[in-house]
């Protein structure tokens, strides 16, 4: 089903000094100044375009952007947008003063390749990154002679989704600075007819959107313009920053005479269906709900209003039954009760009275659930013609009854028997949700992550809003045979009100006059038949208005939804079928031109004379949750020794020293539920440096434990040990290697890093710092970096993984100390008042020599006040 958003594009031009070494940020332009108005740190953008033609639901978006450079020295321009993580990039050129730099795709291995020896070389580069609920970011940046013109253009494709009955563009606008033009625009070509048209601004009001914005339709075309002046740009009269920062949507739909509507184009067609008027289906809800400790506080009292909610939404012919999982399960009836006015009353106090508690016992919550609409279906309790739905709800991964991801998986496989299909919800980041996705992949479902938002309520109710109205079920989409081929999903479960199914293919013979479409489905009364007589004179008619269709535009429709629906039957196929399914999806992809997860986008660059190479790749779903950009909370240990807790929350980091005697080995991390431990041993320098009076301490070992898979690696500056229960493997720091077994990944980078996962959604790094083996005082030590933890679980604990946890503390009475460069402050955190120290430490990830300075504010006395009791409680008799 769509989401509820369909973006189209957010945009925002960066600009920062070539060398200066100061972190880029967006254009502000505050107060007096003596730059010509739209120019920001002697960059001019005088121009941005985003331009948006959608021809039968299909949209080719282009932007545009012109900048020049006007300082006296060379400047870096960075260029970056935000797009639909439903939408493929197609296209991006570069070009400078008159010459093109133009992007291509290549499989996403041969790019990698390219990308890790510019970077070995030292070069830029430019990504595609998660960025927020439904977009990712592509970014890239070039240097910029003096007086030098710069033009970035990037195209991407997609297919707009129908839901709750409108088609809908969204654009978030942000500029930065005042722009000289400014436009967007809009054309709009739907064979069927254009039955409304709307577009709306929340950066600005209504009186000033009417001047700035022009939106007509007639018959099967539509356009939107909004192309605001530099006044109407600016936050006031006066001002000279712009107040174009916000969301711009484009909504509209097609007229339905017909319930279907076929398009055929040099030999391809797309047939779109959406019948209206039909009454609703009975439906049998199962709401499987998680209950264990973790959803306590607001999730549990969002989860609650939520269903409230639906309560109210629920119809008289409806039945229900509330089944609830935490270390046990617990049921609100013993079987499905009708929807009438009494019972509904008796739920909502149900619901009311929803506490949490306990483990997470997934399995068997999932089991009773659909074992109920087993049992309801075969004692005719519920009425013959009505569909069966599962909603699942949970927050984490099973830790107790039955825990392995697959084994639940066939177990759920086996007692839905393909008869109802299952969604899955994933309530925030502490989940697996690829397990969950493939789960309701499994049966005819979907999944979809609720963020931890204040309005998690309202993305449940609105995910039930989608599936609250089925019209058909077992619908079918047939067409003559030997006729087609290369047919996109034809059959589906669902048909929901709202909605519309959308099929593709190619016409075995293109000159044929006429074919027959076929839509049959299972109504709330009756069986039902749609058939669509095609006429292909009557079809070329419809389309001759060419000034509005891009070309070939209905056969990249079809790679588009052949293409994402392989890549959907991938995350649920195994082997030889996975491989072949992955061959299909990447010879799509290499042919049109469009980067999924399976490709990557080159663009070579100019660079002071010399080519960079920037890659642009796709994310995947969890790709937010598990990237490794600073946006992403991290933890670290470093140096002598240094802790580094970063908090999201509050763009800001915490450290503090432990001081202990070598030898000593501390619990960093210890998790009861997925088993894993990481333990430290402290070794000193050789001696005191002449200018110190103790000698500086590190990290020289690492212990890591995973007592589910009874597996140990230890990590020393020598070498690296791994035992799979008995058996031992021993690698050198010299070596390049990747070790991958089932749950875990282990790659060694010579002489620079290791890099350790446990499945998806936990990632260590340790990084090897090495000395001049000759020195006097110092020796070789490591540092332990925690890049991904939102699978480990909320009893998490250690110097580091206490720290996983959200928490949070205020700074006050920032004042000076004896350190002009290190003010102090009164920090509250943990219900501890502490005067605490601005200062910096270093994150060597990227380079283990010179590192990147992260500010902080440090915990004196061993992190006294911060951590959990005292130092000394975190001391272990050895590293396993």
């Amino acid at each position: 089903m769509a989401s509820a958003w369909w973006p189209c594009l957010i945009l925002a031009l960066l600009s920062s000094l070539a060398a200066s070494g100061l972190p880029r940020s967006p254009f502000r332009l505050l107060g007096k100044r003596s730059l010509p108005e739209g120019v920001a740190n002697s960059i001019e953008v005088y121009s941005t375009k985003i331009s948006c033609k959608v021809t039968s639901r299909f949209a080719h978006n282009v932007v545009t952007t012109r900048a020049v450079n006007r300082a006296d020295t060379a400047k870096e321009v960075s260029f970056d947008v935000e797009l639909p993580k439903t939408a493929f990039i197609t296209n991006f050129t570069l070009t400078i003063d008159g010459v093109t730099y133009p992007g291509n795709v290549k499989e996403r291995e041969v790019a990698r390749k390219q990308y890790e020896k510019a970077v070995s070389q030292g070069k830029t580069a430019g990504l595609v990154k998660a960025s927020g609920r439904k977009l990712e970011k592509f970014t890239v940046s070039v240097n910029v002679a003096v007086g030098s013109n710069v033009t970035f253009e990037l195209t991407y494709e997609e297919l707009l989704k129908r839901h709750k009955g409108k088609y809908k563009m969204y654009l978030k606008v942000q500029p930065k600075q005042l722009v000289k033009h400014f436009e967007i625009t809009a054309d709009i070509f739907e064979p069927q007819g254009i039955s409304m048209l709307d577009a709306e601004a929340s950066f600005i009001t209504n009186d000033l959107l009417g001047s700035a914005l022009t939106k007509s339709f007639s018959g099967k075309k539509g356009h939107v313009s909004f192309k605001p002046s530099l006044d109407q740009q600016r936050s006031c009269p006066t001002c000279t920053d712009s107040l174009l920062d916000g969301d711009f949507t484009i909504i509209y739909d097609v007229n339905r005479e017909s319930p279907a509507n076929v398009q055929v184009v040099n030999g391809y067609f797309v047939h779109f269906f959406a019948p209206q008027g039909l009454p609703v289906v009975p439906k049998n809800v199962a709401f499987v709900i998680d209950v264990s400790g973790s959803m306590a506080g607001r999730k549990i009292e969002q989860t609650r209003d939520a269903l409230l909610k639906i309560l109210e939404d629920m119809k008289k012919d409806d039945y229900l039954n509330f089944i609830l999982f935490s270390g046990d399960v617990t049921i609100w009836k013993d079987h499905l009760v009708q929807a009438t006015p009494e019972n509904l009353q008796e739920a909502r106090e149900f619901v009311k009275n929803i506490d949490e508690n306990g483990m997470t016992n997934l399995n068997d919550g999932l089991m009773m659930g659909i074992s109920m609409l087993n049992q309801a279906r075969e004692e005719h309790r519920i009425p013959e013609r009505s569909t069966s739905i599962v909603i699942m709800l949970t927050d984490g991964d099973a830790n107790i009854g039955e825990r392995r991801f697959e084994k639940i998986q066939e177990n759920v496989r086996n007692a839905i028997g393909g008869k109802f299909p299952l969604y899955n919800l994933g309530f925030g980041t502490n989940l697996n949700y690829n397990f969950l996705e493939t789960m309701a992949l499994q049966n005819h479902g979907f999944a979809r992550r609720i963020y931890e938002d204040s309005d998690a309520n309202l993305q449940l109710q609105g995910f039930y809003e989608e599936v609250a109205n089925p019209l058909l079920t077992g619908v079918e989409v047939e067409y003559p045979e030997n006729a087609i081929l290369d047919l996109t999903q034809n059959n589906y479960q669902h048909f929901y009100d709202g909605s519309e199914i959308v099929v593709a293919g190619r016409l075995v013979d293109k000159d044929m006059n006429s074919f027959k479409a076929d839509v049959k489905g299972h109504g709330a009364i009756n069986d039902l038949t749609f058939t669509e007589e095609v006429d292909m004179k009557e079809v070329e008619k419809a389309l001759q208005e060419r000034d509005y269709i891009f070309g070939n535009y209905i056969e990249r429709l079809w790679a588009y939804l052949t293409i994402e629906q392989l890549l959907e039957k991938r995350k649920n196929a195994y082997g030889e079928e996975k491989e072949n399914l992955t061959a299909q999806a990447l010879d799509l992809s290499l042919k049109y031109h469009f980067v999924t997860p399976l490709t990557s986008m080159v663009v070579t660059k100019p660079e002071d004379n010399e080519d960079q190479m920037a890659i642009a790749d796709k994310p995947g779903e969890d790709a937010q949750a598990s990237s490794q950009q600073p946006s992403t909370p991290y933890y670290y240990v470093d140096g002598d020794p240094h802790f580094i807790i970063h908090v999201p929350e509050k763009d800001d980091a915490i450290c503090f020293n432990i001081d202990e005697e070598p030898g000593t080995v501390l619990r960093l991390i210890q998790d009861p539920v997925t088993g894993l431990t990481v333990n430290g041993q402290v070794i000193g320098d050789k001696k005191g440096s002449p200018d110190s009076k103790t000698i500086k301490t590190y990290f020289g070992k690492l212990g890591v434990t995973n007592t589910q898979m009874d597996l140990r690696i230890e990590v020393a500056t020598e070498k690296i040990t791994l035992w799979n229960g008995a058996a031992q493997s021993t690698f050198s720091w010299l070596d390049t290697v990747t070790v991958t077994q089932d749950g875990l990944s282990m790659t060694i980078n010579r002489k620079k890093n290791m890099v350790v996962s446990f499945g998806d959604g936990v990632t260590f790094v340790v990084v090897l710092h090495q000395v001049w083996k000759k020195h006097p005082v110092h020796q070789d030590f490591l540092g332990f970096y925690v890049v991904d933890s939102h699978r480990m679980s909320v009893q998490t604990h250690g110097l580091l993984g206490q720290f996983f946890h959200p928490f949070d503390f205020k700074v006050s009475n920032i004042r000076p100390s004896s350190d002009p460069t290190k003010p102090d402050a009164t920090m509250v955190v943990k219900n501890h008042q502490l005067t605490v120290t601005r200062g910096s430490q270093k994150d060597y990830r990227k380079n283990a020599t010179i590192g990147t300075k992260v500010a902080c504010w440090f915990i004196h006395n061993n992190g006294e006040g911060l951590i959990d009791g005292v130092h000394t409680d975190y001391i272990v008799p050895d590293l396993f």
